[in-house]
């Protein structure tokens, strides 16, 4: 890839935020935001397709396609040095998960 002036930007961006969540207290609170982030986006994707009634097999779709795509990132993820990625992935991909599901019990009662 070429080196722009955008991409050397939000690589910067990147590092500092890795060095940023370096402190574990950081880290943690990190990995809360990106799991609640995750779970309001799943418990809406369910909600809104319910409520529409005419995209659920779509949004089911959706949903399995982004879960797989963040597993198959995964073993890129484990090879680099800094595992903050790693574990924010991990994050957001059980928060999604956890949305999905929690609202498909709440849904069989």
């Amino acid at each position: 890839m070429q080196r722009t002036r955008l991409r050397q930007t939000m690589g910067e961006s990147l590092h500092g935020l890795a060095i940023w969540a370096a402190n574990p207290w950081r880290h943690v609170s990190l990995l809360a935001v990106v799991f609640t982030v995750a779970f309001l986006l799943g418990n809406g994707i369910t909600t809104v397709a319910g409520a529409l009634n005419v995209f659920d097999p779509m949004a089911a779709v959706v949903a399995m396609a982004l879960t797989e795509l963040l597993v198959r990132q995964r073993p890129r993820l484990q090879r680099q040095d800094n595992h903050l990625w790693l574990h924010l992935v991990d994050a957001f991909r059980v928060g999604f998960l956890y949305g999905i599901i929690l609202d498909g019990f709440r849904l069989m009662t």
